[in-house]
This record gives C-alpha cells, structure tokens and sequence, in this order.
C-alpha cells in the first residue's frame, strides 16, 4: 500500500490542535478512531490520516505484549515503523509537534510513542487513562530513544 501524502506543508500548531482534540480518548488496544478509543500508535495514526491522507502500510496485529515477547529484529516493529514513514530529528532539534519514542529500560525495544507539546507535555495514549497531555517530566525525558517529524512538518513557530 502507497501512502497518499499531502502537498501541502504541515503547520505544528494546527497538529498540536488537532492532537489535542483526542484528549479523553479511552485506551483501547489497536484503536486509533478519535473520542472511540485508540493506544498510542493509534495516536499517530489518526494524526497521520487527517493530515498525510491514508495510512502507508497495513498494521499488522499485534499483542498487548508484543515487545516482551519478541526477539530479534521483531522486537524493533514500531522503530522500524518510524524509520520508514516519519523523518528523524535529534534529540537535541526536537519540537513541538514531533513523534517522541520510548523505551521502557535500557536495551527494551522501543515501545510507547507520544507528541511533544508546548511548554515541555506529552501527549500521548496510556494505558487505563486513555489520551492525556501531561508534563514531559524526568522519568519521560529519560526514556526517551528517537525523535521523528511527520513529513512535511515546517518548522515550529510560537
């Protein structure tokens, strides 16, 4: 499947908008319909749908544990995911409006996505709280392994 991506450029400000507007979201594995449910790659996939058109590629199914219970390569889905449809951005260069990637520990494969706010907040999907912004903290900022843009992204202005 081929992506159907816009030509038109991506104002940050109107994706935080529209992030914003799936706050209270419930959690719901796999989801990604706004208001219906959706975990948080749903998140970016609805974002990636209302600006960038169809999705690029089928999701496969994937299990509440998949990145404990896969090995190899497998174990790297959702990065791997990232690498081919999002553009990489430092750490140091992120801003509001880009992809956040997580990791749970040290040498876990890469398993929670949010977007950066302003003013240092999240917004991402959570598990039994569904769709909230909430401060980029410490315990988040550490956790933090890969920064992506969504193509087409202009640069933040406040």
């Amino acid at each position: 499947m081929e992506a159907h991506l816009s030509a038109e450029p991506l104002d940050r400000r109107v994706l935080l908008a529209a992030a914003r507007r799936w706050i209270g979201t419930p959690y719901r594995h796999q989801a990604s319909l706004k208001g219906a449910g959706c975990d948080c790659l749903g998140l970016i996939r609805g974002l990636w749908r209302e600006y960038l058109g169809d999705e690029p590629e089928p999701l496969p199914p994937y299990a509440p544990d998949w990145a404990e219970a896969a090995d190899g390569p497998e174990a790297e889905t959702l990065l791997a995911a990232a690498e081919r449809w999002l553009v990489p951005v430092s750490l140091d260069q992120r801003q509001p409006g880009d992809v956040l990637l997580f990791r749970w520990r040290d040498g876990a494969p890469v398993k929670h996505a949010g977007i950066l706010s302003t003013g240092a907040q999240l917004i991402h999907a959570y598990e039994r709280v569904g769709v909230i912004e909430c401060p980029l903290g410490t315990a988040w900022a550490r956790r933090i392994t890969h920064v992506f843009s969504f193509p087409g992204a202009l640069p933040w202005q406040p």
